[in-house]
């Protein structure tokens, strides 16, 4: 059956009159219209047997038995077809047994009305059996005219019968009724003629739209856009679409007669409760829309949405639902791939920065909307930068899906772990709060992360530092703030030497408010020329005499005192201060040192920020122009780190500044990515040996030493001078000289000082200079500030850490403490050793403690809490 038949074909299954006379010829639609046509009947025929009665003697036909029972039958059948059948009661309590009743009862009116008119005609003598079938036939036109649509073509047949009769017969008596019957058979086929027509028109109107719709819907049917289903009063198939049927791979044959529910879902599967809905809209007759169902009857998961609506006949009885659907399974897996880019990295697979967030928010909330225990980690992974730099990106994405799986693995059930972009990742960890817990899952993270990865057969070793923040669950800090927490973290373990983690503490805070505040600062005193230069002898190893000075920036702050460019440096180049600080300095050094002895030069450190500014050369050109000072008297330092930018073309700014005349330092060798092709491409004039590898180098045991001598007899190969920094003590200046550096820098020949006690030293420039210092080095010391606390005779004092070593420390905040005093030092919460101070000037106490201590776990350690209430100083 097509398309067109179905959705507007007028015949019906549902609508059929079961086993009626008329039941092939009739609809409930054209038996509506026979009832409402039936007074025209009823008066045609009354007249035709009052007129054929009063003709055959009506006192002998009121006499009449069969007469009289067959007139009054055909009368109440006659009344029944046109009151009950116009009503709408009479159709609804009837139900599907009225079309069967309705068109069996034309039958019997008409067999009634022919049965009185033969009782009438059969009381004249002189009839014929042949009048007598005429009578019985004309007695039947009246309803078939009704029935049959052309109304005209039955007048003609009803003419040619009565005028058969007349001829026949020449009976006054019949002809008396024949000649009733035909003026009114007359008067119905012409107002009906004008109706056939109109409906006719309006039916091949109709048709036409039916079809113009059929092609429609078949083409929207083969567009594979959407397809349309139909169910009878039971919710069974009667039609579905061929393309739906295609869509599921289903046998067209079992489809049909199922019931809807069944195919769409599958009882207890995910999607039952779409059965469900459909069940409750089709037991309520209620219409629908894009209702989301899954197909069961599928070798694959599909899904379909679909719309419907209850539809009825004309007699307002229920015969089923009709409606469209679509094939949702492609827009859901488009759905799908759109979500996983926009809540997961496309690199890694993890949660992105977003998703991760939100993930983060429903754990701090919880199920219930109450505060809830979380912990968050923030990841940095160590040296990854070396990676992009050297094997270039392909191979760094390649790691970062490595550490992606080892992260994952590392946490597994315990958290959710997501990446936040480049080298950085988070993890939230529900319901976890233990100090000791979240220690050992942070140890595990940086243990695998750091070992050994294989990556396209290059062998990668990284890092990692984690900060951790804590929400205890007993409020509610926010995400925002917590991510802060972690960040901070994040810096504290990276600026305490990388590869360790550390927990979120309120000092943490306090730093950061200070970083904002001093960057501030710091612009104000850039502008209102608040900074100043120092200058540190370079001393020549050979002569023993002064071969130059680095500039170095200094701050003498108005309130807080002097700080060190470890503080502020690093504020200056994450605020852009860095440009307009660099080449302050740049000028203020030309400027000065163009009064010196021609002898002498400066050097001055370049920021890798001021290095990419495609200026920057014209910059130094300006400076030596306007100050007077020759260029191969200045000296620029510059880090390995500025060969690491892609896009910065650093051949072409190192041929310019080589064009202008100045001298170009390779500073801090050995701590970057000491790459060789660096010296073959860049002309340099001098490598500059970091003060990480001169410190300590004369100990015992040490390998400093052979990473000296190496880094010496590569600079002689390229003909290129030697700066050891850091020289603080007379053996390191000894193994200096003896490895054969060209130049030394460090506290033992002096600190860095103003312009006027740098001139003084330059009165004697050619004479003999001696060093100062310790004769041997001791144990490496680390800056760190943290705030820790002080037991003495029942007291606990608060004080800051400066700088610690394995068997000592120095601490600020006790005031004239003498020496020989004997403390419990709580360095970390789970860290305490005993102490004693060794000297103390002010504020200011150098400890010892009574056995060395572990840097390692003293980074690691959080800091320790402090009682309150206790006395804000110490004295003697």
């Amino acid at each position: 059956m097509t398309i067109g038949s179905r959705m507007f074909g007028q015949k019906n299954s549902d609508l059929g009159t079961g086993d009626a006379p008329l039941a092939g010829l009739l609809s409930a639609r054209s038996l509506l219209a026979i009832s409402s046509l039936w007074p025209v009947v009823m008066g045609v025929r009354s007249v035709a047997m009052l007129l054929t009665a009063a003709a055959t003697g009506f006192s002998s036909a009121l006499l009449t038995v069969p007469f009289m029972v067959a007139a009054t039958v055909s009368v109440l059948i006659d009344l029944w077809i046109y009151i009950p059948a116009r009503s709408d009661w009479a159709r609804q309590a009837l139900g599907t047994r009225f079309p069967n009743l309705l068109s069996s009862t034309v039958c019997a009116s008409s067999v009634c009305f022919a049965f009185a008119l033969v009782s009438l005609v059969s009381d004249m003598s002189n009839t014929s059996v042949l009048v007598g079938l005429m009578a019985l036939l004309g007695a039947l036109l009246p309803t078939v005219a009704v029935l049959v649509p052309h109304r005209m073509l039955m007048f003609m047949v009803s003419l040619a019968t009565g005028l058969g009769v007349l001829l026949a017969s020449w009976n006054l008596h019949f002809a008396v009724g024949t000649l009733v019957f035909l003026p009114a058979m007359l008067l119905v086929a012409i107002v009906r003629s004008q109706d056939d027509r109109d409906e006719e028109a309006a039916l091949d109107q109709q048709k036409l739209n039916n079809d113009r719709a059929r092609c429609m819907l078949s083409d929207y049917e083969k567009s594979g856009r959407g397809w349309f289903w139909e169910t009878d009063r039971h919710g069974r198939i009667v039609y579905i679409s061929a393309e739906a049927v295609t869509a599921i791979e289903a046998d067209p044959g079992t489809i049909i007669g199922q019931p809807l529910s069944s195919v769409i879902c599958s009882p207890g599967a995910e999607g039952g409760g779409s059965e469900r809905t459909f069940n409750f809209h089709f037991s309520a007759r209620t219409a629908f829309s894009d209702l989301a169902v899954r197909v069961a009857q599928s070798q694959e998961e599909r899904a379909w949405s679909l719309s419907g609506a209850p539809f009825y006949n004309e007699l307002g009885q229920f015969v089923g639902f009709r409606g469209h659907g679509t094939d949702l399974t492609e827009v859901r897996r488009s759905h799908e791939a759109v979500t996983q880019l926009a809540r997961y990295d496309n690199l890694t697979g993890l949660a992105n920065r977003l998703y991760i967030k939100e993930l983060f928010e429903k754990a701090l909330i919880g199920h219930r909307g109450e505060p809830s225990p979380c912990a968050l980690f923030l990841l940095d992974l160590d040296r990854f930068k070396q990676v992009n730099d050297t094997l270039g990106h392909p191979i760094g994405d390649a790691l970062l899906k490595q550490v992606s799986e080892r992260l994952k693995r590392t946490i597994g059930e315990s958290g959710e772990v997501g990446r936040l972009g480049g080298d950085e990742f988070q993890v939230v960890l529900p319901g976890i709060i233990s100090e000791d817990r979240l220690a050992d899952i942070a140890r595990s993270v940086i243990v695998n992360l750091s070992h050994p990865y294989m990556v396209e057969g290059n062998q990668i070793v990284i890092g990692a530092s984690v900060g951790i923040a804590i929400a205890d669950g007993r409020h509610h800090p926010g995400a925002e703030t917590l991510i802060r927490n972690a960040d901070l973290a994040l810096y504290s373990a990276k600026e305490n030497g990388r590869g360790i983690w550390k927990f979120y503490s309120e000092d943490m805070h306090k730093v950061a408010h200070e970083r904002r505040a001093l960057e501030g600062e710091l612009r104000a005193a850039l502008q209102a020329g608040g900074m100043s230069v120092a200058y540190q002898p370079v001393i020549n190893v050979a002569s023993e005499t002064i071969s130059g000075f680095e500039a170095l920036a200094r701050w003498n702050h108005p309130v807080r005192g002097p700080i060190s460019p470890a503080a502020f440096v690093p504020i200056a180049e994450e605020s852009g201060l860095i440009m307009q600080l660099g080449e302050w300095v740049l000028r203020t050094a030309c400027a000065d040192a163009a009064a010196w002895p021609r002898q002498v030069r400066v050097a001055v450190n370049v920021s890798p920020i001021q290095f990419a500014d495609p200026a920057f050369p014209s910059i130094v050109l300006n400076a030596l122009a306007q100050s007077g000072l020759e260029p191969e008297r200045l000296e620029l330092e510059i880090t390995e780190s500025v060969f690491l930018d892609d896009k910065l073309d650093a051949t072409r700014i190192f041929e310019r500044l080589k064009g202008i005349g100045v001298r170009l330092a390779l500073d801090d060798f050995g701590t970057g990515y000491s790459a060789l092709g660096y010296l073959r491409s860049a002309p340099f004039d001098k490598i500059k040996i970091d003060q990480s590898f001169v410190r300590g180098a004369a100990q015992s045991g040490s390998a400093n030493s052979a990473i000296i001598r190496s880094i010496v007899s590569l600079a002689e190969a390229l003909n290129m001078e030697t700066t050891a920094e850091g020289a603080e003590t007379v053996d390191e200046l000894e193994l200096i000289r003896s490895l054969g550096c060209s130049h030394v820098q460090g506290y033992i020949y002096g600190k860095p000082v103003g312009l006027a006690e740098a001139i003084e030293r330059m009165a004697g420039i050619d004479s003999h200079v001696e060093p100062i210092g310790h004769k041997h080095s001791r144990e490496t010391r680390y800056k760190v500030l943290r705030t820790i606390g002080i037991y003495h005779d029942g007291f606990c004092y608060p004080a800051k850490i400066k700088n610690i070593s394995p068997g000592g420390a120095l601490i600020e905040g006790l005031w004239d403490v003498p020496p020989g005093t004997e403390f419990e030092v709580a360095l970390g919460a789970n860290l305490k050793v005993r102490a004693i101070a060794r000297w103390s000037i002010e504020d200011r106490s150098g400890l010892q403690f009574e056995m060395p201590i572990s840097l390692e776990r003293f980074r690691q350690s959080s800091p320790p809490q402090i009682p309150t209430g206790f006395p804000e100083q110490m004295r003697a």
